[in-house]
């Protein structure tokens, strides 16, 4: 029987190439986002059968119905990529609410949630594993960027709560802190001479897949460019 993971933020950059290579590793892919052409692009590239859905993982009722949409139509996940995020960058003075909220509700929140609706079954299951894509803005703080920090510190937060609460069990839990990578993540905010010093999702993916699907899994993994 097939394993199932769940990617959050799949419709593009590093979700999309994690959903790529887990397909050819033969898993079954749920993608998740919030723009339904970015899904169907990414469900069109798999060779294997997989899901899309529809899920704003800033409101919980969604989340909810998303995940037990999930297990009725596919099964139960074995592995959760939290990788859905967001990030407005400015001086702290100059960021607006709706900049705050959204940050906060999408990075931070929607980790929360979304791992709320496997962990009990994961617990009960006594497996799987929970990988939480945070980047190094959740180890440092940086200058235009305080908020989007403050919402990867609180994801770093949540992780490392985690695996302390999951200590006893055969549930794993990862936090991946990786640099800039070369997606429309930056568009508007860099130009092409800086993101082309930046790491591809592709090589990305590879690296947390290659950590993630061993037996022994490791509990935190930072990923850097040499450029």
């Amino acid at each position: 029987m097939k394993k199932i993971v769940a990617i959050t933020g799949a419709g593009s950059g590093l979700g999309a190439s994690l959903a790529k290579q887990y397909d050819a590793m033969g898993y079954y892919v749920c993608l998740l986002g919030r723009t339904e052409d970015k899904l169907i692009q990414v469900s069109k590239s798999l060779k294997n059968k997989s899901s899309y859905y529809l899920v704003d993982v800033s409101i919980k009722e969604e989340v909810s119905r998303t995940f037990n949409q999930i297990k009725k139509e596919v099964g139960e996940v074995d592995i959760l990529i939290n990788s859905a995020g967001l990030g407005v960058f400015d001086l702290a003075e100059s960021l607006n609410e709706s900049a705050v909220h959204a940050m906060i509700d999408t990075n931070l929140k929607g980790t929360i949630f979304s791992t709320q609706e496997v962990l009990p079954q994961m617990k009960n299951n006594n497996q799987g594993a929970i990988v939480n894509i945070i980047s190094t803005a959740g180890l440092e703080g940086k200058a235009t960027e305080s908020v989007y920090c403050a919402s990867k510190f609180g994801v770093r937060g949540f992780t490392e709560s985690l695996i302390v609460e999951t200590k006893a069990t055969n549930v794993f839990v990862c936090g991946v802190y990786m640099g800039g990578m070369q997606t429309e993540f930056w568009d508007g905010i860099f130009d092409e001479s800086k993101t082309n010093t930046f790491m591809t999702p592709d090589d990305v993916a590879k690296t947390i897949i290659a950590s993630t699907t061993q037996k022994l899994i490791p509990s935190e993994i930072v990923i850097k460019s040499k450029k």
